[in-house]
């Protein structure tokens, strides 16, 4: 760990915000703005911080910021994964790795959240954990970015948790199981020797009967068109289309969900105006 180089920090982040338009991030600009770029409350609200905080950082009066406070900040600004290893050599930090689950969402992708709206969307990493998600897949299937251990990847928690699979009807079952398993798979041929995919094979195996089963059959499928049920505890069953964007080197999937008939249209509609209560985080993200 370095030293925190707090005037190029306050600097770097301060140019950052002043650059981004407002619209790049989903928020009305308005006839009333008289700088550019985001204001330092709307950074806060994106990151998930206090506004306190945000305007110390730009002061160069704050302390060291944490890693998970680095990674909020630049997904809230947009980072590239250049601008964000940059964040985090003046933070004193050692960037997230190139390879692995932990590697934060695209900055691309991110925009693409933003400009789906009221269509829910996910980034995932290529072992099925949730990067970022927009409201509307909050709405749909919950929050699922505050995992950790194990229980961040889905594959996981379909295997451990009952709950994550009473989200789809029992005749579908079967089917998403093979499809994660053969997702899994897919990885694991291309991440050979890989520790975090070898790693999780392993104890999965080790706890799973069922995933034994199917891991022997070695299916191999990346997951990119699929129809599923959603059994929601709020509007029912919604019946959708689910379409998987696949960055270049396939770390990433941007999977977006659409209502499939009428039905699942009023039932979506239905859920937007009804917002979010208590919903269990366990709903598959992809």
């Amino acid at each position: 760990m370095g030293d925190v180089q707090r005037a190029e920090l306050a600097d770097f982040l301060r140019r950052r915000r002043e650059a981004i338009r407002p619209a790049e991030v989903g928020i009305a600009g308005g006839p009333r703005r008289r700088a550019p770029g985001l204001r330092r409350e709307e950074v806060a609200m994106l990151a998930g911080m206090s506004v306190d905080y945000v305007v110390r950082l730009e002061q160069g009066r704050s302390s060291r910021p944490s890693t998970q406070l680095l990674g909020a900040l630049a997904r809230a600004l947009r980072f590239s994964d250049d601008e964000r290893d940059h964040l985090f050599h003046l933070a004193g930090h050692q960037p997230p790795p190139a390879d692995g689950a932990a590697r934060p969402a695209r900055a691309g992708l991110l925009r693409m959240l933003d400009l789906l709206g009221d269509t829910p969307a996910v980034v995932l990493s290529d072992l099925g954990e949730v990067l970022a998600q927009n409201h509307a897949a909050v709405l749909l299937t919950g929050d699922h970015t505050a995992f950790t251990g194990d229980r961040r990847y889905a594959v996981f928690r379909w295997f451990t948790d009952p709950a994550a699979r009473a989200v789809h009807p029992p005749e579908e079952q079967e089917h998403q199981a093979r499809q994660i398993v053969a997702d899994l798979r897919a990885t694991a041929g291309r991440r050979a020797g890989d520790p975090d995919v070898t790693g999780l094979v392993e104890r999965l195996g080790a706890v799973s009967a069922d995933f034994r089963r199917l891991w022997a059959e070695h299916e191999v499928a990346v997951r990119r068109v699929d129809r599923k049920t959603l059994v929601h505890p709020r509007v029912g069953r919604v019946l959708l289309n689910c379409e998987t964007l696949v960055t270049p080197d396939q770390r990433q999937q941007l999977v977006v969900f659409t209502p499939a008939d009428a039905d699942a249209r009023e039932r979506m509609d239905l859920l937007r105006v009804l917002g979010v209560e208590e919903f269990p985080a366990d709903a598959p993200p992809g």
